[in-house]
């Protein structure tokens, strides 16, 4: 029998040519400067007492919307539970970027691990701000001399055994079908920490009752979603650093491409 292709919204929606560009115009309302005096890993009792909050949020509340809303799905927890001993020391989450909330339906796919992220300094001066910080949302920065502490953040974060996340297609594409290529960045900070890559990938499903009243009174078709979690991937160690992260970024691309349903996928894993 013919594999069927996952459903495919209809929203209208114009994306960039380039698959790596910004589809989405950010209001700046802040002016944050990432300088060497940016808490790249915040350890106030206030960040922790926000973040708390913000977890126990996404975890209750947002979880009740993402099902009212999205009628949102997660499968494939059966692999963090095969595979705890391998995971223990920490791990990298990746999925393909397709919604504001991607982030929160990974934190409920993960429940208990907290997560950090890499994010773009400039929606630390959006109308998001708040939120990303205490979510885990780290800033890359632009100036070479301020790297160092971008690392020695998520060096720490590592040494305590937490868990990031990230999306190696590098932009916001909402409601996008296909995967887009990955960017190396994000396979190399899993190679420096000698982390499992966890691949992940959101698909979509046709609205139908309950779920379609609410896109009728907002007047949207907005599909229901569905989370696929897959078995972590592992470094070949045998192979030099850039032949490693060259053919787990293939490995990974593949992953997610497949845990997305895709058969007839158009773009390569090679982003950059």
């Amino acid at each position: 029998m013919k594999k069927i292709e996952p459903y495919i919204p209809e929203l209208g929606l114009v994306y960039p040519d380039k698959p790596d560009a910004r589809m989405i115009k950010m209001e700046i309302i802040n002016d944050i400067k990432v300088d060497e005096n940016y808490p790249f890993f915040d350890k106030s009792f206030s960040f922790k007492f926000r973040r708390g909050v913000i977890y126990f949020a996404m975890l209750t509340i947002m979880r009740i919307l993402a099902f009212i809303r999205f009628g949102l799905k997660i499968r494939g927890r059966k692999y963090l539970r095969k595979h705890r001993k391998l995971l223990k020391n920490g791990a990298m989450t990746i999925s393909n970027h397709m919604h504001r909330w991607d982030l929160p339906f990974v934190v409920m796919a993960l429940r208990y691990r907290t997560l950090y992220f890499p994010i773009w300094k400039e929606i630390l001066n959006s109308r998001d701000k708040g939120l990303i910080q205490a979510a885990g949302g780290i800033p890359v920065p632009e100036e070479v001399s301020l790297i160092k502490y971008f690392n020695q953040a998520f060096d720490e974060l590592h040494e305590k055994k937490k868990w990031i996340h990230a999306y190696p297609e590098g932009s916001r594409f909402d409601y996008y079908q296909p995967i887009r290529p990955f960017k190396k960045g994000v396979f190399y900070m899993a190679f420096r920490y000698s982390l499992p890559v966890i691949p992940m990938a959101y698909s979509y499903r046709k609205p139908h009752f309950p779920f379609t009243i609410v896109n009728y009174l907002r007047k949207k078709n907005i599909p229901m979603l569905t989370l696929r979690i897959g078995e972590p991937l592992l470094f070949d160690k045998s192979l030099s650093r850039k032949e490693a992260v060259n053919k787990l970024r293939k490995e990974c691309h593949e992953a997610v491409v497949r845990l997305a349903g895709i058969t007839d996928n158009p773009y390569p894993a090679e982003g950059d």
